[in-house]
């Protein structure tokens, strides 16, 4: 219960290596490499080629699972089954890869956003697609959660996943007053740029920003409406040859509705 206190309270929570995520982790590391070496990924490397973003690049199954591994578990996914009662079916986990240098300027983004990229992390809540050539956000993907989980080992600075502690509160308070009258079924229509763009500006000035360096066989679990980003290279960071490898699930739910319902 103490654990489920943190997460409603702080928005993420962050489980040590046990057996069973090691030896997923383990086994999913070569091949996540691989994904993120395939031409036929290329598309997903952004940033100057410091950041292969990699959505569904890795070949699990349903429940997670790779083809001749172990299953995906461990505490982390007890704690998402048995506190938050969340068993969805598992999409191609995303396989996000950063290098020495990152971010780097690169043609897909404005000076600007490289800017809030460099500045704050390009600090976001997952599922608001940027759409058309003013960046209009709507909800597109109602994830569930997002669990991390780190592959490769590397420096506490080299990369890291950061979040706002607690901003998974004013994040849904706004996101519920701009939904408010409309049907679920019609909020990937709703343009929710400007409350999206007020309520992260207040995340900024009142929520402590934490960042998480992890190692092989941790595992990050983010409230889907936390707001979270990834820091910049340190310029003395090292990690393995293969860069710093995080694998995301990101399940979503069936019904809009329970991205705002759910807990």
């Amino acid at each position: 219960m103490r654990l489920l206190e943190t997460f409603r309270s702080d928005g993420f929570l962050r489980f040590a290596p046990d057996e069973a995520v090691l030896a997923w982790a383990c086994h999913a590391r070569p091949i996540a490499a691989a994904a993120s070496r395939d031409a036929a990924n290329a598309s997903w490397l952004r940033c100057g080629g410091t950041w292969f973003v990699g959505v569904d690049a890795l070949p699990n199954d349903q429940a997670g699972r790779l083809a001749g591994g172990p299953p995906l578990a461990g505490a982390a996914m007890t704690f998402i089954a048995t506190e938050l009662d969340l068993r969805l079916p598992m999409h191609r986990a995303q396989v996000s890869v950063c290098h020495p240098g990152y971010p780097q300027p690169s043609p897909e983004e404005s000076e600007a956003a490289y800017s809030f990229r460099r500045n704050r992390d390009a600090a976001h809540v997952d599922g608001l697609h940027a759409e058309g050539p003013a960046k209009r956000r709507y909800l597109k993907e109602p994830h569930a959660y997002i669990l991390g989980i780190t592959l490769t080992e590397q420096a506490p600075d080299a990369a890291p996943l950061t979040v706002w502690k607690g901003s998974h509160r004013i994040m849904g308070r706004i996101f519920a007053e701009a939904l408010a009258g409309h049907a679920p079924d019609t909020w990937h229509d709703i343009d929710l740029t400007e409350p999206y763009q007020a309520a992260r500006r207040e995340v900024f000035d009142t929520c402590e920003r934490i960042v998480l360096p992890t190692s092989p066989g941790d595992a990050v679990l983010v409230h889907r409406h936390l707001v979270h980003g990834v820091a910049a290279w340190g310029a003395q960071a090292t990690a393995s040859p293969e860069g710093r490898v995080i694998a995301y699930f990101r399940p979503e739910f069936t019904l809009h509705g329970d991205w705002l319902d759910r807990p």
